[in-house]
């Protein structure tokens, strides 16, 4: 992948088939130069069997395909740029993924389209799940709660065109003067 923002949203639609109701994205960039990504949800979690085995691109609980390429991609693109990505999960409770990596490295993914890639992430799943997103930089902090644009709506779909539009600009608004655009 060519950028954090796509692995981004590949990582969150695992989340999403595990059932979360909520996906918590967490982007965190230090003026040193470290970036902490979090990517937790409340889904449905896994078991020590499949957490052991879940950094292995041979380790999927896809049934169309052997391989799932997601963690072991984002893994070895963490450690290329000197970081590193840690999985905590129970069944039943959910999964956090931890990446961690130096942005200054010449390894280092750049963050690519992070407002464009929530948008992606809420039109793809416009019911379910709520995605949160937080992010801080030295240049700020940002954050956006979809469970707090549908208390407004009051019932109005996420996929509604208006919505979406409002929704582009907020997000861009939001983001892109924290973490740059694309």
């Amino acid at each position: 992948m060519r950028d954090l923002s796509l692995h981004l949203l590949d990582l969150a639609q695992n989340s999403v088939k595990a059932g979360a109701s909520l996906v918590t994205i967490r982007l965190t960039v230090e003026e040193s130069g470290w970036l902490t990504l979090v990517l937790a949800d409340d889904g449905c979690g896994m078991d020590e069997a499949l957490l052991a085995r879940v950094k292995s691109p041979f380790a999927t609980t896809r049934t169309t395909r052997k391989v799932g390429l997601g963690i072991p991609m984002m893994l070895e693109n963490a450690q290329r740029a000197g970081g590193n990505l840690t999985i905590e999960s129970q069944v039943g409770r959910g999964t956090s993924l931890t990446v961690t990596y130096d942005m200054r490295n010449i390894d280092s993914l750049p963050l690519g389209d992070l407002a464009g890639t929530m948008l992606s992430l809420i039109l793809a799943n416009p019911d379910r799940p709520d995605f949160l997103f937080e992010g801080k930089s030295p240049a700020g902090e940002a954050n956006f709660d979809t469970r707090q644009v549908r208390q407004v709506l009051g019932g109005v779909s996420l996929a509604e065109p208006a919505v979406v539009a409002w929704m582009k600009e907020a997000l861009e608004e939001t983001i892109n003067p924290i973490f740059g655009g694309v």
